[in-house]
């Protein structure tokens, strides 16, 4: 907002010539998230107490986990309400890709919002259907990446192909129809985000790969759609090019801001967890950030520990269907490490050790193509 009308600040004090710069914007959005969130949390956290918004433990989970029942949950609120004002506050939200993604944020949040309260009221920590929350999920993605590519998509660049990781763009790129990309955008989105909600079972686990991927997705977005002055980054180093993608790295930017502020509080033993609304809602931005900047393939590798968790639950599902046994001792794969006995803060700081290794190699295709 501010970026629309700074010409009319600057016209009233130079100094608020900052706000066109993507790279100040990028840096505020991180602070104003991170200090806003911080504050509110004390208060929020005292509110869903009062509310007696309470973790609703599974029956056949660990017994480690026993002693967290009552926990607020719903934590993810706040989360969501600071990254959509900070998105008001400094993106151009006149862009299609800001837009999309906020919005994608947003639905999917009120659909995990749905869920934690049906969990909270009914004592059930099944909540929602799973069949009525994907078939949500994704008519939200469908309806808004139809009406984002018929409206905007050609004309910022943006276009239906797959970029393969560590290999120039120049030389090697897979153009699907757009019924199947439509299809495979669903999956990305829908995806990245229930993939988040699996991972959310362990003090720290989830928020600390999203900060480590929203991170990767500051310099991804910013490299797709930034200029200095008239040098074309993203042509220079054979990537991608969108116009005005480097918008989303704010959005990324307040991401890891207000993540990291729950971080603060949703360390070991937590205080607070993100929930449902916080999960589903987080997963989607950061789906719609891959999606957007043609990062969808190097999503996979960013995003490892997300992709690792899910896999692990529909290879015990199909396996146990198939021979009624269990591949693992428990899915997602986090609380068989839990059950094998390693201790809970050593499996979610080795889970961040690896996430943030998986961003930086991934981060490396930008120089080896």
């Amino acid at each position: 907002m501010l970026y629309i009308y700074y010409q009319q600040l600057t016209d009233l004090w130079h100094p608020f010539n900052v706000f066109r710069y993507v790279s100040f914007r990028i840096m505020a959005g991180f602070a104003t998230s991170l200090i806003l969130t911080l504050i509110l949390y004390p208060g929020f956290i005292r509110f869903l107490k009062r509310k007696k918004m309470g973790q609703v433990v599974r029956e056949d989970g660990p017994k480690q986990h026993y002693s967290k029942e009552g926990t607020p949950i719903m934590g993810g609120v706040l989360i969501l309400a600071s990254i959509l004002l900070n998105t008001l506050l400094w993106t151009d939200i006149t862009s299609p890709l800001v837009q999309f993604t906020a919005l994608n944020g947003l639905l999917f949040g009120m659909i995990g919002f749905i869920d934690d309260y049906k969990k909270v009221m009914e004592h059930d920590y099944k909540g929602l259907s799973g069949k009525i929350r994907l078939a949500l999920e994704f008519l939200i993605v469908f309806g808004l990446f139809y009406w984002f590519y018929a409206s905007a998509g050609p004309a910022i660049g943006w276009d239906l192909k797959l970029y393969i990781p560590f290999v120039s763009t120049r030389h090697f790129a897979i153009h699907l129809p757009f019924l199947i990309y439509l299809l495979f955008a669903g999956i990305v989105v829908v995806g990245t985000s229930n993939a988040t909600n699996l991972t959310d079972g362990m003090d720290g686990l989830a928020a600390g790969v999203i900060i480590t991927g929203s991170g990767a997705f500051v310099l991804l977005a910013y490299l797709a759609g930034a200029k200095l002055g008239g040098f074309d980054i993203s042509k220079y180093l054979l990537l991608p090019k969108v116009d005005g993608a480097s918008e989303l790295a704010i959005i990324a930017a307040s991401v890891a801001g207000a993540t990291t502020a729950f971080l603060y509080f949703n360390t070991y033993p937590a205080t607070v967890f993100m929930g449902d609304t916080g999960a589903l809602g987080l997963g989607a931005i950061l789906g719609s950030l891959a999606l957007l900047t043609k990062n969808e393939l190097l999503s996979v590798i960013i995003f490892g520990i997300f992709v690792l968790e899910a896999v692990s639950v529909m290879a015990q599902t199909i396996h146990y269907k198939l021979t009624h046994r269990r591949l693992i001792k428990m899915a997602p794969v986090h609380y068989t490490f839990l059950l094998l006995g390693w201790d809970e803060p050593k499996i979610v700081v080795r889970a961040w050790i690896i996430s943030v290794l998986l961003a930086i190699f991934a981060l490396a295709s930008i120089k080896v193509r």
